[in-house]
């Protein structure tokens, strides 16, 4: 697991004002630090793609250099992983793309909840190198679902997990559960509270994107 915050950089401030209940009262603020901090996620995840020597014409002369061998496709959790699906958007910017519906079937049950799936939308995945994108990771269990329905569109022959803030429990889950899978992530919290939210965390990220649902 990579967690961006593990040695001291712009990362640690960006996590800073997700958390910020005062900064939080801006929404749009939210979303630019959750889209930069993709951003650096993404420049981060891309160390590990593949590349292949390339060529570049300038003015004066050619140069040498390296471009990516093939495209990834970027999926997201729809509504919250948005503005983190952005950052890496603006990095992969010829990434095909694909969008997950999921939500809390109980969303006020103490532990106990399921996962539904009522949406996705996506490319043929396979032998290609698939980011799914979720700003909270808390018990695991909404990743660990999508991942599994994803592969009714083939077979990823890399897979990397990426949250802007991960609980412990989640990342143990996520770990047992997908072996196979690259697990990336801004921050992990050690807690979580009875309703599976994670603590300190930053609350809910889609409300805080996009406003209050009912």
């Amino acid at each position: 697991m990579f967690t961006l915050t593990s040695s001291p950089s712009v990362a640690c401030q960006f996590i800073a004002e997700l958390r910020d209940v005062r900064i939080q009262q801006d929404s749009m603020r939210f979303r630019k630090n959750m889209e930069r901090l993709g951003e650096l996620l993404a420049y981060e995840v891309s160390k590990a793609m593949r590349y292949e020597k390339s060529s570049v014409t300038t003015p004066l002369g050619n140069s040498e250099t390296w471009a990516l061998s093939e495209q990834p496709v970027l999926a997201t959790v729809l509504r919250a992983g948005l503005p983190l699906f952005q950052g890496f958007m603006n990095f992969f910017d010829r990434a095909e793309s694909a969008f997950i519906g999921a939500y809390r079937s109980t969303p006020d049950a103490q532990y106990s909840f399921d996962i539904e799936l009522n949406y996705i939308a996506a490319p043929n995945l396979n032998n290609k190198n698939l980011i799914l994108i979720d700003p909270m990771l808390a018990t695991g269990k909404s990743i660990v679902k999508a991942k599994q329905a994803l592969l009714k569109y083939g077979l990823p022959k890399q897979i990397h997990i990426v949250a802007a803030i991960a609980s412990r429990q989640g990342v143990e889950y996520v770990s047992a559960h997908l072996p196979d899978c690259h697990l990336w992530v801004g921050a992990v919290d050690e807690e979580m509270n009875h309703k599976s939210y994670i603590v300190p965390g930053l609350g809910d990220a889609g409300d805080l994107a996009f406003g209050e649902k009912l």
